[in-house]
């Protein structure tokens, strides 16, 4: 008898956790359902003669390429890239000082905090494209436009992301560079900037400017 292995008897299923997801499921579907009926989707019109015609005519057109604007076309991507990595770049510069004056273990001020925060809130309010619309009404549609949307559209994302970087710096490491008389600007780069490499946002971040631009592009 001693020999023989215990076993727990079976935890009895609760019926309230099952009747909580049959609800939630419910209320899922009833959302997508109530979603799909309000946008008043004409389905004649998707499966219609007309609609065939239209993928008849332009699904041939991608094995069409027009390479005789093969010069125009690599120029305009070379410009993409640029505007890209430009307004990246213009980000990025604008970003780490508001994200010291937003990381609380950094500036220790809660209005400076506080007023660093509402300034990245404000910021990412305003979407790319409306940004680019304010900036190509006021310098005209031209490349500087594009950069200028991005850099101002990339600010409020790598604020945060750097603050919450900086936030997670070990400070045992500064007090250590300050017992054995580092400097300020030692400090910055050994301590601060060495450890916030490894988190380099706007390089992982070009793949998404460049769509961005691209969207800027085809709105404007």
């Amino acid at each position: 008898m001693r020999n023989q292995p215990l076993t727990l008897p079976e935890k009895p299923k609760s019926k309230m956790k099952l009747t909580k997801r049959m609800i939630a499921l419910v209320a899922i579907l009833l959302i997508y359902i109530w979603t799909f009926s309000s946008i008043s989707i004409r389905w004649e019109s998707v499966f219609s003669v007309r609609t065939l015609e239209n993928i008849d005519r332009i699904i041939p057109k991608f094995f069409q390429p027009a390479f005789e604007e093969t010069d125009t076309i690599v120029e305009m991507m070379i410009e993409t890239i640029f505007i890209a990595y430009t307004g990246s770049l213009a980000a990025a510069i604008i970003a780490v000082p508001l994200a010291f004056l937003c990381a609380s273990n950094m500036v220790k001020n809660k209005w400076l905090n506080n007023a660093g925060m509402w300034i990245l809130g404000a910021v990412r309010a305003f979407p790319e494209i409306v940004l680019a619309i304010i900036f190509v009404a006021a310098v005209g549609p031209n490349p500087f436009a594009g950069v200028l949307a991005i850099a101002i559209g990339s600010t409020g994302m790598l604020g945060k992301l750097f603050s919450e970087v900086l936030e997670s710096i070990d400070m045992n490491v500064v007090e250590a560079l300050e017992s054995s008389g580092a400097n300020k600007l030692q400090i910055l780069f050994l301590a601060l900037c060495h450890r916030s490499c490894l988190n380099f946002y706007p390089m992982r971040s070009i793949d998404l400017k460049l769509m961005s631009v691209l969207l800027l592009y085809s709105e404007l």
